[in-house]
């Protein structure tokens, strides 16, 4: 990423944008989603997809303005979080192959929903925090500073609309089709919670 420093504001934003959206991956967090807020009004779909953009957003302005000072002080690797946010993942897993994600608790929470697991770590996780503090390494223009915070804006936007706009598969593949898409969804977040895990692990341990 050395070579970010002679490039111009445009591509520098241009670049931050397609990385950010890549590594956040919106498509992926999709399954999830539509599994949680399943159970719920169009209304509060459309709500929940905006609210899991907003989060993500919020979590990666802070670390992008905080993220090396709240690692330092809290004395947490990118290791620990990577892995902690494994877990957490895995345990989200569980809950959709044995058919108990969005109980009870999800339905009375739907802020906790957007938050966890569709704003971290589905959407804002240790890549894309990661990502986000290097480019703000980088940046060293205010130009640059204003093209990475387009760009951020400018992803979560998108995130917001592909959200919203998947609801609409709700409608069409029923409740059986939810059936296989809530395991669907479980069986691959827990690959990518073991994959977070493994690779939390090999940063620890390099030599394994």
């Amino acid at each position: 990423m050395n070579s970010l420093t002679s490039v111009s504001a445009l591509t520098f934003g241009i670049q931050a944008f397609v990385t950010l959206f890549v590594i956040l991956d919106p498509i992926a967090a999709l399954p999830i989603f539509l599994s949680l807020v399943s159970g719920r009004t169009q209304k509060d779909q459309v709500k929940l997809a905006w609210q899991g953009a907003t989060s993500s957003l919020i979590i990666i302005v802070v670390f992008a303005l905080f993220g090396q000072v709240i690692l330092s002080y809290l004395h947490i690797s990118l290791f620990a979080l990577q892995g902690a946010g494994g877990f957490l993942l895995f345990l989200i897993a569980m809950e959709c192959l044995t058919g108990k994600v969005g109980g009870e608790s999800a339905q009375n929470e739907a802020v906790n929903i957007a938050m966890v697991p569709i704003g971290t770590p589905m959407l804002a996780g240790p890549g894309g925090i990661v990502t986000t503090m290097l480019y703000v390494h980088y940046a060293h223009s205010v130009q640059a500073k204003f093209s990475l915070a387009a760009a951020i804006i400018m992803v979560h936007v998108i995130i917001g609309f592909i959200l919203m706009f998947s609801t609409g598969i709700l409608g069409v593949i029923k409740e059986s089709g939810i059936t296989i898409v809530t395991r669907v969804a479980g069986l691959l977040v827990a690959a990518i919670a073991v994959e977070m895990i493994v690779q939390s692990i090999r940063g620890f341990f390099p030599h394994i």
